[in-house]
């Protein structure tokens, strides 16, 4: 029988820990939402070998599309250009956001970052993230 000692402060402070960095994260998020003027939708899709990240970008063009990864953080910044507006007799309607966008994505760490892919097609950005293969546990023998 094994002992094991008992801490409740250290699940509060997980707890505690857990929380401020929800906080954090919905802080960041929100402060890039106002600096940006729009957020498209995204699916992410998880398969046996493979991520799958589908934004909607309708009428952004691929040239105002910047995808990187950077310390984990695969990060989707781009532009939505306005059309010209069209007025008559004072009457003037604009319902489709225009503007930069920004969304952030923490990636998990077996993700092969070499090999990630991106496509467009009829207004919806896919983002391919496969996954590398998790190193198997081994057995090492102490001489």
């Amino acid at each position: 029988m094994a002992l094991v000692r008992y801490e409740p402060n250290n699940l509060f402070d997980q707890f505690n820990s857990e929380i401020n960095r929800f906080f954090n994260t919905t802080q960041r998020q929100r402060a890039a939402n106002q600096e940006h003027g729009w957020m498209p939708a995204v699916d992410i899709r998880e398969e046996d070998d493979r991520f799958i990240l589908s934004a909607d970008i309708p009428g952004v063009e691929r040239k105002d599309v910047e995808i990187t990864l950077e310390d984990g953080v695969l990060t989707l910044k781009g532009e939505r250009h306005a059309e010209t507006e069209e007025k008559r007799e004072g009457f003037q309607r604009r319902e489709r956001v225009h503007g930069t966008f920004m969304r952030q994505f923490n990636l998990p760490d077996t993700v092969n970052a070499e090999n990630i892919s991106a496509t467009v097609s009829e207004g919806v950005l896919h983002i391919e993230i496969p996954k590398q293969a998790k190193p198997e546990a081994r057995k090492i023998t102490v001489n």
